[in-house]
């Protein structure tokens, strides 16, 4: 009896340091070993694309860039005289860091009313409704991954504004997207589980 015990104990310490989905998938820089590892996360992208028109290459791009590919993060605190924490930079979570009050218009519009932001397949139909929504609100193709990351990190009012013209980081940032986002659109021209 204390063997199987001893089993059970090792196979729960076990479980608990894999990290499940939770963790990010390794090489992001590869399109192909992202969705080879997880093709959760090609099912939901596809999903997406069929749903909203956005390319998975632009969705993979903006996730990387939010979240690195991960389900659980978040803003950093902020500290009051440097040590004491107050709280977070902002409420954005999960894959595709959307705040509070995005994410819970995005449930009411889209009918999702039990989405979750650390769960792939509902951060991927945000990305597509949102990037939607600037497509009808600015006239931003779906494509064009640098122009939907600006609206997607300035909200669509203040891209119309052009508030990311004083931010020259976030125009890098943006041009390193749609980098990131072309590289991903070259490799799943070549990926096997992609075609």
């Amino acid at each position: 009896m204390s063997r199987i015990i001893s089993a059970l104990i090792a196979l729960l310490i076990m479980a608990s340091c894999g990290g499940g989905q939770k963790s990010p998938p390794r090489n992001l820089d590869n399109a192909c070993s992202i969705i080879k590892q997880r093709p959760d996360y090609l099912k939901a992208f596809k999903s997406t694309e069929r749903r909203w028109g956005v390319p998975v290459h632009v969705q993979m791009a903006t996730i990387y860039q939010e979240s690195r590919y991960r389900a659980d993060a978040r803003t950093p605190h902020k500290y009051v005289l440097g040590v004491i924490p107050m709280g977070r930079v902002s409420s954005a979570y999960g894959y595709s860091q959307a705040l509070d009050g995005t994410w819970d218009e995005y449930r009411q519009e889209a009918g999702k009313r039990g989405a979750k932001r650390n769960r792939i397949q509902h951060a991927s139909d945000f990305m597509g409704w949102y990037m939607n929504n600037s497509r009808e609100k600015n006239g931003i193709p779906l494509t064009d991954a640098r122009n939907q990351y600006l609206a997607y990190h300035e909200g669509n009012t203040g891209y119309a504004r052009g508030s990311y013209r004083s931010k020259p980081w976030l125009l890098r940032v943006a041009n390193e997207v749609n980098d990131r986002s072309n590289m991903y659109q070259r490799q799943l021209a070549n990926c096997r589980q992609f075609n």
